[in-house]
C-alpha cells in the first residue's frame, strides 16, 4: 500500500475545484421541525472541494475498506489535520452529504467522516444546536453499528481514533448539558426543540454506549485473566478477540472514570478502575497519550476530592513525570495544546495538594511547581489571602461538572430562572474542606521551630484562644492520618501518617516530634551527571558544525 503522499503525487497535478452537489439531509429521527429547519439551509446547495481533497476522501476510503490500519493511523494523525489547517482552518469540512458519491454512498465511511466532521465543527466552529443533535444521532448510528450488527463488525481503526471517539462523545454529551443548562439566550425555537427531545444526549443513553461496550467487549474478564491468569481467549469471546471491540470497551472504562467524575460520584469513578493496574508498565491505557494523561487526571481529581491528599499528590507527580520526559514526542502531535493545558491544570491541583498536605516531590517537578505557581503557593499559606487563591485554581483546575437532568422547560418561568451551576456546587464543598485548614500552614510553620512548647504561647502567637488552638490541634492531627493506597484496587489503602511532623499535647504543654528526610544524594548526582553530559553533546555537535 503507497502512502498518502505517493497516492497524492501520482493523482494530483493541480487543486481544481469539483463541484459537488449536495443531498438533501437523510431522515435520522429528528422532529420534523428541526430536520425542515436543517433542509432550508443544506438542501441543493453547492460545495466546493478542492482536487486535493477529492483525492484524499478516495485514499482515506480505501484503506478503510482495506483495514490498512497503519496507513490509517498516518491519515488520521498528521494527513487530516494538515489538510485542515490548509483548507478549513475557519470553515467546516464538506458535508458527508457532499461526499456520498465520490464513496458509492458507503455508509459506515460516511458515519466515521461525519464524526469526524462534527469534531472539527466542535473544536474550530460554534456548533448549532443542529449540529448538536445531529452528531448525537450520529454517533448512535456508529455504536448500533458496532454493537448490534450480526456478529463482529469487520472494521479496524488505529487506537488513537478509538480513544479520541469514546473521548469526543463525552466531551459533546458534557457540552450539550452546559447548552441545555444556560437557557436564558435561547430562542423559541430552540427551547421547543430541547422539549420535544429529551432523549438527545440523555444521560442514560450514554451511561448505556459505554457500560454496553465493556459488556459486549468482555474487557472486565479479560483484565482479570490478565492479572490471575487463565485462557485469555476464552474470556475474550467472538468480539473482544477483535481489537475494535477490546479497545473501544477498555477506553470506555476510562471514558466512564470521566464521567462519573463529571457527575461527582468519585468513589464510584474509582471503582470503575478495579481490574486496570496503573502501576503496570504496559498497561493499555498507555499506548494513547491522551488516554495516559486523562486517566491520571481524574484519578488524581477524584482522589483530591475524597480528601486523600496524598495518593493525589503521587498521582499526579507520576503523569507530571511522564509530560516532562516525552515532551519533545508532544510537540508533535496534534493534541500537543490538550496535554500541555490538562499539564497546567494538574500543576495547579498539585500546588493545592501539597499546601494541604504537604509532601517531599520529586525535584523536576517541584522546580516546575515554584515556577508556574510559586505566587499561589505562597499567597494559599497565609490565611488572609488562600481562600481567594484556592477558589481561583480549583475554577480553572477542576472538570466541568455537569448536572444529569436538565432546567424544566415547562416551566413558563423558565426563562427568568437562575441556573444551575454544578461547578459552583462542588467548588463550595471543596472551599469547605479548605476552610478548616487554613490556619494549618502558619501552625506547622511554628511547631517545627520547637520541639516543646506552651499552648497559650502558641496560641498567642496565631492571636486565637486556647479553646480554639485545641481544636486545631485536632484538625491538624486528623490531617495528618490519611488513607493511602499501598496495593488492591485504588479504593483500597491503609490509614497512614502523611507527614513527617507529629506531636502530642499533654496537659498544658506540645511535645513535637519530626522526622527528617535525608536527600537521595545518588538521584542528584545522577541527575545532573545526565544533564553535564547532554551539554558536553551539544558542544561537541557546534564545535564539528
Amino acid at each position: 500500500m503507497s502512502s498518502y503522499q505517493e497516492f497524492e503525487d501520482e493523482n494530483v497535478a493541480s487543486e481544481v475545484d469539483l463541484v459537488v452537489s449536495a443531498y438533501p439531509v437523510q431522515d435520522d429521527g429528528l422532529d420534523e421541525e428541526l430536520l425542515s429547519a436543517d433542509q432550508t439551509s443544506q438542501q441543493y446547495q453547492e460545495v466546493q472541494i478542492p482536487e486535493v481533497v477529492k483525492n484524499f476522501i478516495l485514499f482515506f476510503h480505501r484503506n478503510i475498506l482495506e483495514n490498512n490500519v497503519y496507513e490509517l493511523h498516518s491519515i488520521y494523525e498528521h494527513t487530516f489535520n494538515k489538510l485542515t489547517e490548509k483548507f478549513y482552518a475557519k470553515e467546516s469540512w464538506p458535508e458527508p452529504e457532499a461526499i456520498s458519491p465520490l464513496v458509492n454512498d458507503d455508509q459506515v465511511f460516511l458515519t466515521l467522516y461525519r464524526e469526524l466532521y462534527y469534531r472539527h465543527i466542535y473544536s474550530r466552529l460554534q456548533p448549532t444546536i443542529e449540529h448538536r443533535f445531529h452528531s448525537y444521532e450520529n454517533y448512535c448510528d456508529l455504536f448500533n453499528y458496532i454493537l448490534n450488527s450480526d456478529g463482529p463488525v469487520a472494521l479496524e481503526l488505529p487506537n488513537q481514533w478509538l480513544w479520541d471517539i469514546i473521548d469526543e462523545f463525552i466531551y459533546q454529551f458534557q457540552s450539550f448539558c452546559n447548552f441545555r443548562n444556560r437557557i436564558k439566550n435561547k430562542s423559541e425555537e430552540e427551547l421547543a426543540l430541547l422539549r420535544d427531545n429529551p432523549q438527545i444526549w440523555s444521560c442514560y443513553s450514554v451511561l448505556n454506549v459505554l457500560y454496553s461496550l465493556i459488556q459486549k467487549s468482555r474487557i472486565t474478564e479479560q483484565l482479570l485473566v490478565s492479572k490471575n491468569g487463565g485462557d485469555l481467549l476464552e474470556a475474550a469471546g467472538e468480539y473482544g478477540s477483535r481489537p475494535l471491540y477490546k479497545m473501544l470497551g477498555y477506553f470506555s472504562i476510562v471514558g466512564l472514570l470521566r464521567v462519573h467524575c463529571l457527575l461527582g460520584d468519585f468513589t464510584l469513578a474509582l471503582k470503575m478502575m478495579d481490574n486496570i493496574e496503573l502501576n503496570k508498565k504496559q498497561a493499555l491505557f498507555a499506548r494513547v497519550t491522551a488516554c495516559h494523561v486523562t486517566t491520571y487526571y481524574y484519578v488524581g481529581f477524584a482522589y483530591m476530592m475524597m480528601r486523600r491528599y496524598a495518593d493525589a499528590i503521587k498521582a499526579f507527580s507520576h503523569i507530571l513525570v511522564f509530560i516532562n520526559r516525552t515532551k519533545q514526542y508532544h510537540t508533535r502531535s496534534y493534541q500537543h495544546d490538550q496535554i500541555n493545558k490538562k499539564g497546567d491544570q494538574m500543576y495547579a491541583l498539585l500546588a493545592m495538594c501539597v499546601t494541604l498536605c504537604p509532601t517531599r516531590l520529586d525535584e523536576n517537578i517541584h522546580s516546575q511547581l515554584r515556577e508556574k505557581y510559586a505566587e499561589q503557593s505562597n499567597k494559599m499559606a497565609r490565611p488572609d489571602e488562600a481562600l481567594a487563591v484556592f477558589e481561583d485554581l480549583f475554577m480553572f483546575a477542576c472538570p466541568k461538572f455537569i448536572s444529569p437532568n436538565g432546567p424544566n422547560l415547562d416551566d413558563p418561568n423558565v426563562l427568568s430562572t437562575t441556573p444551575f451551576e454544578p461547578v459552583q456546587r462542588y467548588s463550595k464543598i471543596f472551599m469547605n474542606d479548605v476552610q478548616h485548614s487554613l490556619l494549618l500552614p502558619t501552625l506547622r510553620s511554628y511547631l517545627k521551630l520547637y520541639s516543646t512548647m506552651g499552648v497559650d504561647k502558641l496560641a498567642s502567637f496565631l492571636e486565637i484562644d486556647s479553646e480554639q488552638l485545641r481544636q486545631l490541634l485536632m484538625v491538624a492531627k486528623t490531617r495528618s492520618r490519611q488513607v493511602k493506597w499501598v496495593q488492591g484496587t485504588l479504593l483500597e489503602g491503609e490509614m497512614t501518617a502523611t507527614s513527617d511532623l507529629d506531636f502530642c499535647l499533654k496537659g498544658e504543654m506540645i511535645h513535637i516530634s519530626e522526622s527528617k528526610v535525608g536527600r537521595r544524594y545518588g538521584d542528584w548526582f545522577l541527575r545532573n551527571i545526565s544533564k553535564f553530559q547532554d551539554i558536553l553533546a551539544g558542544l561537541e555537535l557546534t564545535v564539528k558544525a
